[in-house]
Order: structure tokens, then sequence, then C-alpha cells
């Protein structure tokens, strides 16, 4: 992950902004005390108005000519959205957009859970991965995006060489990261014929940064979030997405509760990560599977190959997930390098692990 995601807490009184737009709009103010902010690239702020409305409020943060990039995405996803009425891909209702402060006001939806939560808590449902999967299926079936520039990652460039900045920035589990990443030859060459397919293939509108805390659940409904990265790309990147969240969640429980299985203080031998990370993937197996039920069931044209591509986005999902991971560690723990090396498989050979991780349902 080349972007460092950060937690920004700008105070309303260094946004004026903000409350200028709202009650420009009619829909009160916000004021510190009691506004929420989440984790992110951007600054946002969640609250209750003074006239009682909930909000969320999101800035565009960033370089002025990228930022505005983003911010005219999202509002391409929202007039296709606007136009499809009957789609099943459901998002927070846009409330309204100001280009020149990259401004988006949503609804907010207050009771809602976030995905890694409901994953977390062991209440994302079999249920629940349909539903996605029959949300991003509608996502690919709608009219073309504008935007049909080449999606950024994974950086081939970057396994040449990263740029002195990066490296700068970079703590030592990173930069170890990155050297094994960029010596090792099989895996770039399987990434540069990854980027290559996806070139050979029809080009859909896809979500292009789908993870679990992407997706909302309140008794509403279910909802899919940020869409600033949507354009014309490959579908098996937001497929593979979603394995790759699975993926990445089931390593993540080897680790956390290995003592609760074994009792503390037990080492995490390799043998004991291939064993444990095994039984967790084949535990979120189901819910994979049926994430690509639901998406097959909601009528998207499906290539043949289109479980293999995704698969190895899958397999890049993760190693991109634990460069992130790296950026808040001083070392690279065994159950990194063993998350690395299930990356790897599904990356060098997805043939053989598509069915592994939930996709082997055949394409009628």
């Amino acid at each position: 992950m080349l972007r460092k995601e950060r937690i920004e807490a700008t105070s309303l009184a260094a946004a004026s902004e903000v409350n200028a737009l709202l009650e420009r709009l009619g829909l009160g103010r916000l004021e510190d005390d009691g506004v929420s902010a989440f984790a992110g690239r951007n600054n946002n702020w969640a609250g209750q108005t003074s006239l009682d409305v909930p909000v969320f409020v999101k800035r565009l943060d960033g370089e002025s000519a990228e930022s505005l990039t983003r911010f005219r995405r999202v509002l391409d996803l929202q007039a296709l959205l606007a136009a499809q009425p009957e789609t099943e891909l459901r998002c927070p209702p846009l409330l309204a957009a100001d280009e020149d402060s990259r401004l988006l006001v949503f609804h907010w939806l207050r009771e809602a859970k976030a995905g890694n939560v409901l994953a977390a808590d062991g209440e994302f449902t079999v249920e629940h991965a349909y539903r996605a999967g029959r949300g991003i299926g509608a996502l690919h079936q709608l009219p073309a995006a504008a935007d049909t520039s080449a999606h950024p990652l994974p950086p081939l460039w970057a396994f040449k060489a990263i740029p002195l900045s990066l490296f700068s920035a970079s703590r030592v589990a990173e930069l170890r990261y990155w050297a094994l990443l960029q010596n090792d030859a099989a895996l770039v060459e399987a990434l540069e014929a990854l980027r290559e397919r996806e070139r050979e293939v029809a080009h859909r509108p896809i979500h292009g940064d789908l993870r679990l805390d992407q997706f909302l659940q309140d008794d509403t409904g279910f909802y899919v979030l940020d869409w600033e990265e949507f354009r014309m790309a490959d579908p098996a990147r937001d497929v593979g997405a979603f394995a790759g969240e699975w993926l990445h969640h089931a390593i993540r429980k080897v680790n956390s509760d290995v003592e609760q299985v074994f009792g503390p203080g037990t080492t995490l031998s390799h043998e004991l990560i291939m064993e444990r990370g095994a039984a967790e993937i084949a535990a979120v197996r189901p819910l994979v599977a049926e994430f690509w039920r639901g998406y097959l069931d909601s009528g998207v044209p499906v290539d043949a190959e289109l479980a293999e591509r995704a698969t190895g986005f899958a397999g890049w999902h993760l190693l991109d997930r634990l460069l992130a991971t790296a950026g808040i560690q001083v070392r690279l723990r065994p159950i990194d390098l063993a998350a690395a090396g299930i990356g790897r498989t599904a990356l060098l050979d997805p043939a053989r692990f598509v069915a592994t991780i939930g996709l082997a349902v055949p394409v009628s």
C-alpha cells in the first residue's frame, strides 16, 4: 500500500467550510462536541446537526488535481445509480457535494455496523456475503464509468525501486518487506502477467478499493461505501479483493486466537501457523463461496477465467494489506511471512488456489 492511511483530527473550527456548506443547504450546524471521526486518508465528520439531521461529511484531501479526480469519480457513480433506480447496489444517500472545497455530504447511517466490525465479532454471515455479491454484481452491470484510466495497483514500477520519499517514510519492517518482494523474480513476473491479462479482458465499472470496512449493515439494508477509485477495469479486481479480505482476516485470526486455542505462551511455529492458517481459511471459505454465488446470481456476464484472475488479485490484495501492516510494526513476524507466502501462492498458481478460497462454483 503506497499511500499511508492516517487519522485526521481537524476540528470544525479549522474547517469552516463544513458548516458553511451545511448551513447553505439548510441542514443546520455541526459542533465539535458529539462529532465522530473515522480512520482513513481523508478528514471526515459524522454527527447530528443542530436541526437534528444525521450527516457524514467527507473532505477529499490531497493534491488538488488528484483529489478532484477522486471527487468526480464519486459523483459519476452517484449519477449512474440515480439512472438505475432498480439496482441492487445500495450506497448511503448523497445529500450534497461542493467541488471547490472537495466536500461530500452523506446521510449518516448512525446505527450501521461496518463489515470489518461484523467480521471481528463473528457476525458477518453468509447472508451478508450473498448480498455483497449481488451488489457487486449489480455494480459490474452499470453503464460505463467516465474514468478509464489504468488502476494504479499493483505498482509494477515499485518492484524495481521505491522512491526516496517512500523509503524515507518507511519503517524497517516495510523496507524488509519491499526487499523480499523486489527480489522475488517469480512473483514480479506473476504480477506483470496479471496486469497484462487485465488489459485483454472486457472492463466494467468497478469499486477499485473494496475492503470489508467498505460495507455497512443496518436495519435498512446493506450498503457499499467509498467510491473514490471507481473506474473501468477488470471486474476480477473487486471479486479478488473480497476474497483477499477474508484471507487477511483468516491470517489475523491465527495470530489473535492461537493462545486461546492452545494455551498461553504457545509459540507460533511455522508448522502451527500453516495448520491454523489452513483451518481459518477453510472457516471463511463459505463466505467467499456465497459472495461468488450471489455475484453469479446477479446475472452479470462472467468470462471463464474471471475466477482465476480474481484469485490472483486476492493474492495481491493480501500482499498489499501486509504492506500496510508492516507500516505500523518494527519487524516482520512469522505470521506476516506466512501470509505473504499464501498471497504469493495465489498469484503464482491461481488455477490451483481457486477452490481453496471459495471461487470454484462453475460459471454457467
